[in-house]
């Protein structure tokens, strides 16, 4: 097998985006996945405004795919809050809502048509010393050999254990759960739900339209370190349906389909995303905004970001190339991430949270503003009064993250 400029292991969002990127300037690329394409993947499949503008730059045109708007959020009390959708200067005022299985294979099928070499093969181990990688080992045997790896491979990324990368103790660990049903809904709905009175679920549920006219319903938490913790999700699930049948978002009797779980890895924490010749993109490089769990907008960016830094340098200084370029498109995740970690051993205060953000007389003075700062959006906002809201909470959290220990970590993994 020939040399390669580049090798891509994981051809999801990230890893497809890369090979993309790579393969169109006329890089030698393969892209390397244990799965066949269309593969189904636990998620939202709720593509953000910012994946929305990264697939406009790209020209990648997503069949079927529905536009999705403003966002209604259920508090602990069952008061709602409608999180309105504002375009911002740099990406439109609307998600899509596609399902992983077809999104994933757009994006697989168009880095192949620009030129990536695809492989189906699953792989065990790199090449080289660990700051000298020089390339991949397959099975059931056999290698390929590049000037740069790129792993893409999800949150238990192989690539990122195999270099050294990662430090899953330290990680900010998160798990869901999702099923599909038969039933419309208009808006997408976020609730913030109390099992018990005072104790809220330690992360949040949903109900999102798909683009088949049906449902998308799941339940994610944060463990932290702890990913013991994950089985909450299966044993509160059916519960959580009962709870949207109470509110009228399903009805008394529903069939959800196939129950399918994921990892996540929050907020780049216990993860130096590139090293040497390795670099990691997407959930491999604990990309997952820490406040909500979204991860394929940010997967596109840094799939594009290492694309962009493997062509622009030589391959042994493409690593601090794109370290800098995530610094600066993920500040917003690294000053959560303390302050997300905290808050899941406190569930009265989060409780008390969710019902003063969602209080007649609070939700219509900071839904905008609270759309904005939830979803990573400050950035690139229109000027206006949720922009300037948005912004003070931002300077609170980092003034609230600053010296703790995740930004210690952080301090020392630069």
């Amino acid at each position: 097998m020939p040399r390669f400029d580049a090798v891509i292991v994981g051809a999801g969002p990230a890893g497809s985006t890369a090979a993309l990127c790579l393969a169109r300037a006329g890089a030698r690329v393969a892209l390397v996945d244990s799965r066949t394409f269309p593969r189904d993947k636990a998620c939202g499949d709720l593509i953000g405004p910012r994946g929305v503008r990264t697939l406009d730059e790209l020209g990648i045109t997503v069949p079927r795919a529905q536009p999705v708007g403003d966002m209604m959020v259920i508090g602990p009390s069952r008061r709602a809050a409608l999180l309105p959708a504002l375009p911002g200067l740099d990406y439109p005022g609307h998600a899509l809502a596609m399902p992983r299985r077809d999104f994933d294979a757009v994006l697989f099928e168009a880095a192949v048509r620009a030129g990536a070499f695809p492989i189906h093969a699953r792989v065990t181990g790199l090449l080289g010393d660990p700051r000298e990688v020089t390339g991949i080992q397959l099975a059931p045997g056999g290698e390929i050999h590049a000037d740069v790896i790129v792993g893409a491979d999800g949150a238990n990324s192989h690539v990122a254990d195999a270099a050294g990368l990662v430090d899953t103790r330290r990680a900010l660990w998160g798990f869901a759960l999702r099923s599909y049903f038969d039933v419309p809904i208009q808006l997408p709905h976020i609730l913030l739900w109390e099992p018990q009175r005072w104790r809220l679920f330690p992360g949040y549920g949903w109900i999102f339209p798909t683009a088949d006219g049906g449902s998308n319903v799941g339940l994610g938490l944060a463990v932290g370190a702890d990913r013991t913790g994950a089985r909450a999700a299966g044993d509160r699930f059916a519960e959580f349906v009962t709870y949207l049948a109470e509110l009228g978002l399903l009805p008394p009797r529903h069939t959800p389909g196939h129950r399918l779980g994921g990892w996540l890895k929050m907020g780049q924490v216990g993860t130096v995303p590139a090293r040497g010749r390795v670099l990691l993109a997407g959930d491999a490089a604990g990309l997952i905004n820490p406040l909500q769990g979204e991860g394929i907008a940010q997967a596109m960016f840094s799939g594009r970001a290492a694309a962009t830094a493997i062509l622009g340098t030589e391959p042994a200084l493409a690593a601090d190339r794109y370290r800098a370029s995530l610094r600066q498109g993920t500040a917003h995740h690294r000053i959560n991430a303390p302050i997300q970690a905290g808050i899941v051993r406190h569930p009265i205060a989060v409780s008390l949270t969710g019902r003063v953000l969602t209080a007649p007389l609070v939700r219509g003075a900071v839904a905008g503003a609270w759309g904005l700062y939830w979803n990573d959006l400050v950035r690139g906002a229109q000027p206006s009064r949720n922009r300037s809201i948005a912004h003070a909470a931002t300077r609170l959290a980092a003034a609230a993250s600053a010296h703790s220990k995740i930004d210690t970590w952080f301090s020392q993994a630069s």
